[in-house]
């Protein structure tokens, strides 16, 4: 939507008043210009979430607008502080020191420091262990929100393996595991279509024969072809462990094209046993 730029303007005074507590300190123009984007950020989460008929029909005023979205923004992080809270005392991290660092050590850190009213569309983190979605279109709660969703269905796959069988897969994949900046759940994961492909249990390991099975297989057969196979399996995989998860079949596939470009590069190199 297009917004009146004398509008805004008045939303900040008046967001601008709160800030220096109605004193009439003079402020600098980068703290009107975070305002602004506090402002926007706001108004953006109504568009997002809000009565879409009124927000459509652009009848919601824009003062509403922000109110409304500033609500939204408080709203998700208290829903984003109860599902942290939640998967704290299962959280298993195998090891490894970024995702450690990011979700045990950052995230306490964000929701101590993260200004809902002032300053909403700041991340805080950098968020250095990476995700399997892609959540770089998004920023301050939204992406804290999304990243802890992330690793809640990473935990939810990683959960029915021992943990021993994921530690022996990331040594096999990084023998410094511990200090890899790489996802934990992608690595098991193409372990899983690794054996899927080889027509394997998951508690046999492959064998050279394995290996040559899975390259001619994915040399023989185009990319399309290929996906269509794994997604296929995968979804019979997941009901199988999961039950009717949906949104964990979401995540996992969301990165297939990906994964499936690095194993047909694999299975060309002759490369196949760096990857599971």
């Amino acid at each position: 939507m297009e917004y009146e730029m004398e509008e805004l303007i008045t939303i900040v005074g008046r967001l601008a008043e709160k800030y220096n507590a109605h004193e009439s300190t003079s402020m600098t123009y980068e703290k009107a210009e975070q305002l602004m984007e506090a402002i926007l950020y706001c108004i953006h989460e109504t568009e997002q979430f809000g009565d879409s008929f009124m927000v459509s029909a652009g009848t919601m005023p824009i003062q509403r607008m922000y109110e409304v979205g500033a609500l939204y923004v408080e709203k998700k992080v208290k829903k984003a502080l109860d599902l942290y809270n939640e998967m704290l005392p299962t959280f298993v991290y195998y090891g490894n020191r970024c995702l450690y660092d990011t979700f045990i050590k950052g995230m306490p850190e964000f929701f101590k420091w993260y200004d809902m009213r002032f300053e909403p569309q700041n991340t805080i983190l950098t968020l250095d262990y990476p995700v399997m979605k892609d959540i770089s279109g998004y920023t301050g709660i939204d992406k804290i929100y999304e990243f802890i969703v992330c690793i809640r269905l990473e935990q939810k796959f990683l959960n029915i393996f021992p943990k021993d069988y994921i530690i022996n897969i990331l040594f096999q994949y990084n023998r410094k595991y511990e200090d890899m900046i790489d996802n934990i759940c992608e690595i098991v994961f193409m372990a899983v279509i690794g054996h899927i492909l080889a027509g394997k249990s998951l508690l046999e390991d492959l064998e050279e024969a394995d290996y040559l099975k899975v390259q001619k297989i994915v040399r023989e057969v185009g990319l399309c072809e290929i996906k269509e196979k794994l997604k296929n399996e995968i979804e019979i995989f997941v009901q199988r462990y999961y039950g009717n998860c949906g949104e964990l079949l979401e995540y996992l596939t969301c990165s297939m094209d990906s994964m499936i470009v690095r194993l047909k590069n694999a299975a060309d190199n002759g490369s196949l046993h760096q990857m599971f």
